[in-house]
């Protein structure tokens, strides 16, 4: 996407909106929402995305390809696709060149705090011009928010989700020390969509976990919410063979055991990591080789993680539990479960779905031993999908039919407040007017429309806080404000 204009970003309607505005146009309002949820067991949704969007996109992107760009170019540019698609009667490049000599876009964002749980109907944020020429401006920008804001917000709600599971089991099972962050991994990059959706994806993943394999995850973080890997848990990941590795070691020795033991021995002596093991026969290498190995395992300086990736993952991984407890032994924690010698545990890198997840932790439960024992990967499916009732429901925009709308314009400075109510599908009925987002008598995030502007930004115990304005970042988040206010200071 570099260098391409950023007001070329859009669907190509938004072009053409600014002519057919009331006149005198001098204000517009519009706010983000999330206005159903086609998933039964979500009822809320996870605020966040906004600050990295607006660092990546409002800021960094458009200085470097709109503003620091002569504007003869941003104008030859946009005239040239515009003219090629639309026609040169359909539009007007001069409030571009407009916008590209104020030098900076005139925009107010407001927002509830990133990590709140959000209700559907709630407002997220809203958008506003700040100068009075670009009031065409807040929903020319939609497209490009609408884009890149819905993809974070689920997979920080799928985290979320999977944390619930977690924190409910290891309440039960584990002793209190036990680190949740670090019982489930995102191992979803290779089946994400694009590059860029498995970085954001892993932003939201990493509000409840530590454990990815996204290595960028770490950079974007650091960039966009104020944390540093050196100095704070950011994300983890951790050495672990895959099947090329194993296959080709295969190829030369004849078999599995003499890999393993060089990673006990050799490569790994001092450092904990993860074997894949069923290039061939899995059970075979739990059965009969990890008893020749027995040795080198207990005098290994780390654990080794037996990884099973083909079979019934809830099967092959308790199992796989059990049989370690049978040969390596343990001990029973604070609250009577067993927990298998530090030297060993089992793994299962993807597959792991919602379902999947509170099912191996319920057998495990059911037969005493900690979740502890075992580490999960959520893969792509997880990151993207979800089963609910046998049917199987795909994470687009519209799984919280998440938009954006305006709800609020000024005429000549005078307020008229706006809206959208449908006679069929009442859940797109919009707000109207400007709104303000507070929390009610049991706590509960409630909002209140029909306001004018003025009035929304003098209202006291307002959640929708100034985050944005002209250009500048005003109210900064860090990783940790957020992570801690999701999981309430439970990281």
């Amino acid at each position: 996407m570099s260098r391409i204009n950023p007001m070329l970003l859009i669907d190509f309607y938004k072009a053409v909106h600014a002519e057919m505005l009331p006149k005198d146009i001098t204000k517009s309002v519009s706010y983000f929402t999330p206005r159903m949820s086609r998933v039964k067991m979500w009822d809320k949704v996870v605020m966040f995305g906004l600050q990295g969007f607006i660092k990546t996109y409002l800021i960094d992107y458009f200085n470097e390809n709109f503003f620091n760009v002569p504007v003869e170019e941003v104008i030859e540019d946009y005239e040239r696709i515009l003219d090629a698609a639309l026609g040169k009667n359909a539009y007007t490049s001069s409030r571009i060149k407009s916008l590209h000599e104020l030098g900076y876009l005139p925009i107010e964002i407001i927002a509830v705090d990133e990590g709140t749980m959000i209700p559907m109907h709630v407002p997220m944020f809203g958008i506003t011009n700040t100068d009075e020429r670009f009031a065409w401006l807040p929903q020319a920008l939609e497209s490009l928010i609408s884009a890149e804001m819905w993809h974070p917000m689920i997979s920080a709600t799928v985290g979320a989700t999977y944390r619930k599971i977690v924190n409910k089991y290891a309440d039960l099972t584990c002793d209190d020390d036990i680190s949740k962050a670090r019982l489930l991994g995102d191992f979803s990059f290779r089946g994400q969509e694009c590059l860029q959706s498995a970085v954001k994806s892993s932003a939201g993943w990493c509000l409840s976990f530590l454990n990815t394999a996204t290595v960028p995850v770490i950079p974007f973080l650091e960039k966009n919410y104020n944390c540093d890997c050196t100095k704070e848990p950011v994300a983890f990941g951790s050495p672990s063979t895959e099947h090329s590795v194993m296959c080709s070691n295969f190829a030369v020795d004849g078999d599995e055991i003499t890999l393993l033991r060089r990673l006990l021995t050799e490569i790994y002596p001092n450092t904990s990591f993860s074997a894949v093991l069923d290039s061939y026969d899995y059970w075979n290498i739990i059965d009969n080789v990890l008893p020749k190995l027995k040795p080198e395992i207990m005098a290994h300086n780390g654990c080794m993680l037996m990884r099973g990736d083909s079979g019934d993952c809830v099967e092959v991984v308790t199992r796989t539990v059990f049989k370690l407890w049978d040969m390596f032994g343990g001990t029973i924690n604070s609250k009577g479960y067993k927990v298998l010698d530090p030297h060993v545990k089992a793994i299962y890198g993807d597959s792991i779905t919602v379902q999947r997840c509170e099912e191996i932790y319920k057998i495990l439960e059911e037969n005493k031993f900690a979740v502890s024992n075992v580490a999960l990967g959520v893969g792509s499916f997880s990151m993207q999908c979800i089963e609910e009732n046998g049917e199987l429901k795909p994470f687009t925009r519209d799984t919280f039919s998440s938009c954006i709308k305006a709800t609020y314009c000024e005429i000549d400075n005078k307020p008229f407040p706006i809206f959208k109510n449908p006679k069929e599908g009442g859940f797109k009925k919009s707000q109207k007017g400007c709104c303000v987002v507070f929390k009610d008598e049991d706590g509960k995030l409630q909002y209140r429309d029909e306001l004018n502007w003025q009035q929304a930004c003098a209202e006291e115990g307002n959640l929708l806080k100034t985050v944005f304005k002209n250009g500048n970042i005003i109210r900064e988040q860090s990783l940790k404000e957020i992570r801690d206010r999701l999981n309430y200071n439970n990281f």
